[in-house]
């Protein structure tokens, strides 16, 4: 699911003229690797990824996977975040 803030900031009557988009993504295997490692980390799902314009530059982020999965203090987690956060890593460096 992708949330277009712009269009939905604009639709509610504000004026927001920086194009912004949330993509959630998610691997449906990963994903069930994490719950079933623990619930908790259904917080954290699914993974954002941020893509918006400023000053004519188009920019692409996210909230690192382990930096979020490293306030559960569980050392498996950690581990399946951080190949998770490269292989996200990777996707966005293909897309400059």
């Amino acid at each position: 699911m992708n949330s277009y803030v712009t269009e939905k900031l604009q639709e509610k009557g504000f004026d927001f003229p920086i194009p912004f988009v949330i993509l959630e993504v998610c691997n449906p295997q990963e994903a069930a690797r994490v719950l079933s490692e623990n619930l908790l980390a259904g917080y954290f799902l699914p993974c954002k990824i941020v893509v918006y314009k400023e000053n004519e530059t188009t920019k692409i982020g996210m909230p690192k996977p382990t930096m979020l999965i490293s306030m559960m203090n569980h050392e498996e987690l950690k581990k399946l975040a951080e190949d998770i956060e490269k292989r996200l890593i990777s996707c966005i460096d293909e897309c400059r």
